[in-house]
């Protein structure tokens, strides 16, 4: 389960879809609803908020916005009506990573992709993120960035 906290735009198409299922995972497991990826650590930082269905559907949301602007059909209806006031943060330490770990992915994906991506010297985040300073988050798996 990788729910990315940078912009759903620099995704390619198996990314973006991949994104949009593993989120939705993540909100039926958030919801209690699903008895595996309970102790996922991509969803502490969901965990952390006042409202953990909330947060998620609102990551949700901004996919969705990212899948409707490239022509996707993606069912808005599996979105939890709850909602997040403000932002979550996110580390400097924790985006460079997931751009580094997103390049090498896209590398051997979509050659085409990474070469549009070598222009951007700042990747912007999801919209539900904010940056503040940090290293890469504790929860976060770091033995290596993968090639797959």
């Amino acid at each position: 389960m990788r729910i990315w906290s940078l912009h759903p735009q620099y995704l390619d198409a198996r990314g973006l879809v991949a994104l949009w299922r593993e989120a939705l995972l993540a909100q039926a497991v958030l919801r209690g609803a699903t008895r595996g990826y309970r102790q996922h650590p991509q969803l502490v930082r969901f965990r952390r908020r006042p409202s953990p269905t909330g947060a998620i559907a609102e990551y949700l949301r901004a996919v969705f916005v990212e899948a409707l602007a490239r022509g996707y059909r993606f069912n808005h209806h599996l979105i939890g009506s709850e909602g997040m006031a403000g932002r979550m943060s996110v580390t400097r330490g924790q985006l460079e990573y997931e751009w580094a770990h997103l390049q090498a992915k896209l590398r051997n994906r979509d050659p085409e992709r990474i070469v549009r991506l070598e222009t951007v010297s700042s990747p912007v985040t999801h919209p539900l993120f904010q940056v503040v300073p940090g290293d890469v988050e504790a929860w976060e798996k770091t033995a290596s960035v993968r090639n797959s």
